[in-house]
């Protein structure tokens, strides 16, 4: 397996043993140490690689332990401190990395729950352990981008001063992102009206704030939406689709009285980036079977419809995601829904055999 397989593969079990994994230990075992031996290629069970419980006296610290220390050509070249799974992380929690990091020849530190891992250097001052992290990896949406840097760190590919020399940039970049993100999510009053201004030529008074907070919002959602849609195009190779509009939808259906039921549950619903995005996930994957102009969806309060020919008696998902825990709607050849309970959009994927077989089972009708 690649490099990228290997971490998506542990990913995946990440996703699917999170809910049992309760304990500091079980998280080591179950997450922490297939990280270090199948990600980054060091031998858990090789003392001269890994040192688990690594002890240096510190000053009058005499005895303190640091979880793991991987060793390279003799020397301690990564640090890791590991928590449980259950909670954040917090740079009180870098406590002990903080002081092992100047006493050591080490100069990376990891700070992990097994499923965030916060990646931090001496960018500030030399052998001093920053505050911030250069690079943080979070195994439930795992950044692309990052896997070529992460790579470095591995046993066969270690190359320090690469990933040391560029990490300033991984660092900004990365909190640019961040912010970028947050305010995508929920713009703040800055941001608002930094967009407002190329816009809007009138006083900024809060009326005006209040107005363009709520256009601002929806504006950068839009702009999400069309992006990944335009990615799935390209990659599909297909031309622009057309959004369905509510009223097409019920003009696409045969039964008036239930045309008339969808247009009455679509009153008032706020379509989501999220829909959209768990839409364009399972239109990609049953592609492969049908052409990817038939694949439609429509949104109810309740759930979010995919369907096969915008024909609401082909149903081929429903994401159930205006809820705390999101479900994912399967239907068998009796057309009934199973409704499997997901954390994130990448466990779509896990029940790609099952939209194909729904999609083929109307095909063959």
């Amino acid at each position: 397996m690649q490099f990228g397989e290997r971490l998506a593969a542990l990913a995946a079990k990440i996703q699917q043993q999170r809910t049992i994994i309760e304990t500091e230990e079980a998280t080591k075992n179950a997450f922490i140490m297939p990280f270090i031996s199948t990600i980054l290629g060091y031998d858990v069970f090789n003392p001269l690689e890994v040192v688990p419980e690594f002890t240096a006296d510190i000053g009058i610290k005499k005895g303190e332990k640091i979880d793991y220390a991987i060793m390279l050509d003799g020397e301690v070249q990564i640090l890791i401190e590991c928590k449980r799974s259950v909670g954040g992380l917090k740079y009180e929690h870098a406590s002990q990395l903080y002081r092992y990091f100047a006493a050591t020849t080490a100069r990376i530190a990891i700070l992990t729950n097994g499923e965030v891992y916060q990646f931090y250097t001496d960018l500030d001052a030399p052998n001093k352990m920053d505050a911030k992290p250069f690079l943080i990896l979070d195994m439930n949406d795992i950044d692309e981008t990052l896997i070529p840097e992460l790579r470095k760190l591995s046993r066969d590919a270690f190359d320090l001063e690469s990933i040391v020399s560029a990490a300033e940039e991984l660092r900004y970049v990365g909190e640019i992102k961040r912010a970028i993100a947050a305010n995508f999510q929920e713009p703040t009053a800055e941001w608002v009206k930094f967009l407002s201004a190329g816009v809007y030529g009138g006083q900024f008074t809060q009326r005006v704030r209040e107005q363009f907070t709520g256009l601002v919002a929806k504006a950068t959602k839009q702009y999400l939406a069309d992006q990944v849609n335009d990615r799935l195009k390209a990659a599909l190779g297909e031309p622009n689709i057309p959004m369905v509009t509510a009223a097409a939808a019920a003009a696409s259906v045969t039964s008036q009285p239930v045309a008339e039921a969808d247009l009455e549950q679509d009153d008032g619903v706020d379509t989501t980036l999220e829909e959209i995005e768990g839409f364009h996930i399972v239109r990609a994957i049953v592609c492969k079977t049908v052409k990817v102009n038939r694949i439609a969806h429509r949104d109810a309060k309740s759930y979010f419809a995919v369907l096969l020919d915008d024909n609401n008696r082909k149903p081929i998902a429903r994401l159930h995601f205006n809820r705390s825990q999101k479900y994912l709607g399967l239907f068998g050849e009796d057309k009934a829904e199973t409704r499997i309970p997901i954390e994130s959009l990448d466990e779509i994927y896990m029940h790609a055999d099952a939209l194909r077989a729904t999609v083929e089972s109307y095909e063959a009708a």
